[in-house]
């Protein structure tokens, strides 16, 4: 029978294991650990949604809708889409779910996200992504909250060499005087601007401003800034993030260029920036999109919120995550076998990370208690059996002891 073979139409999936793994691991969990310390509640949301959350959310004029969303018919002919990234859902949640009542509501949510693109490094087409979310609180200081779970995440991560790049895009008024501006400046560029951006300035010229098309950049970049555009109200609400952040010592550095690449974006947009990856450094980025609830039909609803690729991070962190397993046992004989189950099974029910080697000889068990990583090998033969006590063997300097089978577990803490 043929072997089977990842088909090349899921090129850009992933098996994850090993070390890797724990990366991955590492990564969610320290991301759970400090959203807690923020207050921010942990909510799971469908892996799939009605096609429209996401095409009147992030606009269809965006690549990830025009381009790279998974979109498939039902069997009722509903046109359903793979969740190409979070914020959408969690918006369309708080609307169908009577969520208000609860607002100013502080989310969190992980997992897996699907965008049809060219894979390349740290780049799949499934991938998954971590998510902080303020809906309903209009004030800079949800902004600054944010940010700084943010720079404490990547602290806490240990990941170094990361930078805050910041802009403003303004209030409603603002967006829109800046947006004529854009326009006519563009007009006066058309004949060297790329077909997608010719597409873009019919209906979102602030996206030309990040193409990454070399025939865009000369006239990307002699676009004029919004500084010049912005209200009196829209210049002192990003004057209050940037003061919010200097209090709570988070470095940040203005990028004019930086718009973010979705429709419902206001007022702060960010990234977290690293040269560690290549061209595609982005590890962390988001922004203030009070437009976005507006556009699925409910009340005009402040939001803001980031997110950030687990597996872009995972490749990050400087070290090797090690497993922690507290203890290997490793029983010689069938009696020792027998016995050793249940104080396995004792051992674990006491919270403890306890495995368990079967086969080999000695050399062999030990060797596999020193390869999980286990800082203690539990060994116990017939001698052992006969005194009602295991001997407990430190690994880091192969010191051992007698302890007795009845206080294990407390000898292993």
């Amino acid at each position: 029978m043929a072997r089977i073979q990842t088909p090349h139409r899921v090129r850009g999936t992933q098996d994850i294991f090993g070390d890797e793994q724990r990366r991955f691991a590492h990564v969610l969990a320290t991301f759970e650990r400090v959203r807690a310390l923020y207050c921010f509640q942990r909510v799971d949301i469908p892996v799939f949604e009605a096609t429209e959350v996401f095409a009147r959310s992030i606009g269809e004029t965006t690549d990830v809708v025009s381009k790279e969303m998974y979109t498939f018919p039902d069997r009722g002919n509903d046109s359903l889409t793979l969740r190409p990234e979070f914020t959408a859902g969690l918006a369309r949640a708080y609307l169908t779910e009577g969520w208000q009542q609860y607002a100013p509501l502080k989310l969190a949510t992980s997992g897996a996200v699907f965008r049809y693109e060219r894979p390349q490094k740290g780049r799949y087409r499934q991938f998954h992504q971590i998510d902080a979310e303020v809906i309903g609180a209009p004030e800079p200081a949800a902004d600054v909250e944010l940010l700084v779970l943010a720079d404490q995440l990547l602290r806490e991560l240990g990941i170094e060499g990361v930078t805050l790049q910041l802009n403003t895009l303004g209030d409603a008024e603002t967006r829109d005087a800046w947006r004529e501006a854009l326009v006519a400046h563009f007009e006066a560029h058309r004949a060297d601007l790329s077909e997608d951006s010719l597409t873009r300035l019919a209906k979102n010229p602030l996206r030309i401003l990040d193409s990454k098309d070399p025939r865009d950049r000369p006239a990307a970049d002699s676009a004029p800034d919004i500084d010049a555009y912005l209200t009196v109200e829209a210049r002192a609400f990003f004057d209050a993030v940037t003061a919010g952040l200097d209090a709570a010592g988070v470095a940040w550095a203005r990028n004019p260029r930086l718009v973010r690449g979705l429709d419902y974006y206001r007022h702060t947009a960010f990234e977290f920036v690293t040269d560690r990856l290549g061209s595609q450094g982005t590890v962390l980025a988001g922004g203030r999109y009070d437009g976005l609830i507006e556009s699925l039909g409910g009340p005009a609803t402040a939001g803001v919120g980031w997110a950030a690729g687990v597996e872009r991070l995972a490749m990050l962190l400087d070290e090797p995550v090690a497993p922690t397993i507290d203890a290997v046992i490793v029983p010689m004989g069938a009696a020792a076998e027998a016995r050793a189950t249940g104080i396995l099974a004792d051992l674990r029910r006491a919270g403890l990370a306890v495995d368990m080697a079967y086969k080999g000889k000695m050399k062999q068990r030990m060797a596999k208690a020193d390869a999980l990583g286990a800082r203690k090998a539990i060994i116990i033969g017939d001698d052992e059996l006969a005194a009602g006590m295991a001997a407990v063997k430190l690994l880091a300097d192969g010191s051992q002891r007698a302890v007795p089978f009845a206080t294990l577990a407390e000898a292993l803490r």
